[in-house]
C-alpha cells in the first residue's frame, strides 16, 4: 500500500510540475470590448431628479435620476447645472456612470461639492455619452434647501 501512495504522490508531483509551466506560460485573459449598443430613440426622465442626500459634514449634495436605458457607450456622464437663482444656473457637476446593458433603465447619481448651508440651490439635468453627444433629455428646473 505505501508504495501505491508514494507512485500516487509523485504522478502528481511530477503532473503538478508539468501543468503550471503550462499554465504559467498562458496570456493573461483580457476581455474584448463590447462594440457600442444603438443609441435609444427617444431618452426619457422616468424618476427624479431628486434630491438623495445632503450631508452637512462636507456641505454636499446627491442628485438622483433614472433615465431609460440610453444606449450608445457604456459610460456615460450624470451632469447638474445649478445655481442659486433659478434663471442663473452656472454651476456645473458631472460624474461618470456606467449603463449595466441587461437592465431597461440607468440610474444616474451626481455628488455636488461645497455646498453652504442654509441656501436654497436649483438644477436641471442631463447625461452625455462618453464621446460627449448627448442623450436627450434635461429635466425641468428643481430645487432643493441645504440643511
Amino acid at each position: 500500500m505505501n508504495k501505491l501512495h508514494l507512485k500516487l504522490a509523485t504522478i502528481a508531483a511530477a503532473s503538478s510540475l508539468l501543468f503550471s509551466n503550462f499554465i504559467a506560460a498562458q496570456a493573461p485573459y483580457s476581455p474584448k470590448p463590447l462594440p457600442p449598443l444603438l443609441p435609444t430613440k427617444q431618452v426619457r426622465i422616468l424618476h427624479g431628479p431628486e434630491l438623495e442626500q445632503a450631508n452637512v459634514h462636507d456641505n454636499s449634495a446627491i442628485i438622483t435620476w433614472t433615465t431609460n436605458n440610453p444606449g450608445g457607450t457604456d459610460d456615460h456622464d450624470g451632469i447638474v447645472h445649478y445655481g442659486t437663482n433659478p434663471k442663473e444656473l452656472n454651476q456645473t457637476a458631472t460624474t461618470p456612470n456606467r449603463l449595466n446593458r441587461s437592465h431597461s433603465d440607468m440610474i444616474f447619481r451626481v455628488h455636488l461639492p461645497d455646498l453652504k448651508p442654509k441656501t436654497t440651490y436649483y438644477y436641471t439635468v442631463e447625461s452625455t455619452q462618453a464621446t460627449g453627444k448627448n442623450d436627450g433629455v434635461k429635466s425641468p428646473v428643481k430645487s432643493f434647501s441645504m440643511p
